[in-house]
């Protein structure tokens, strides 16, 4: 007799348990992307200011060194750093410095030119030549804006 009063609850814990599996499946498949290049995934940036502006903001690529005049820098930015984001935006309202490009690199993603420049910490600001050596160096952490960028690196 007793092993008959168990059993309903048994069965209706056994099916809440699979209820709760199911909507734990259900509710991850529906947060996943459908695909690895949708645009929830990519995060790619070139701006240009206006006309005759030499300004730009552009991704990192192997050649974006090279094939861009003027002065260069390196930003190591990571999407999930909230000061990276907040440089950016003032990077996207602008103005940027004349003759200036800036060069998006994915602070994750570029172990490689991490090491070769030294870079520790996603907000630092990497002068180039065009040859990609390093000219010099700056954090912007504490002070992540574009104004602090200006005044403490690309002014001087």
């Amino acid at each position: 007799m007793k092993t008959m009063k168990k059993t309903p609850w048994l069965v209706l814990l056994i099916l809440m348990a699979i209820l709760v599996i199911a909507l734990v499946l259900f509710r991850n498949k529906a947060e996943a992307p459908t695909s690895p290049t949708s645009s929830t995934t990519t995060n790619s940036v070139t701006k240009e200011l206006g006309q005759g502006s030499t300004a730009k903001y552009i991704d990192y690529s192997d050649n974006a060194i090279a094939s861009n005049p003027g002065k260069k820098v390196l930003f190591f930015h990571a999407k999930w750093c909230p000061q990276c984001r907040s440089i950016e935006s003032d990077i996207l309202a602008g103005p940027l410095p004349e003759s200036w490009t800036i060069i998006k690199v994915d602070y994750d993603n570029s172990q490689s030119l991490r090491q070769k420049y030294g870079v520790t910490l996603q907000t630092t600001f990497v002068k180039v030549d065009g040859q990609g050596e390093q000219l010099s160096k700056f954090v912007a952490y504490e002070e992540p804006n574009l104004a602090a960028i200006k005044q403490n690196f690309l002014d001087k």
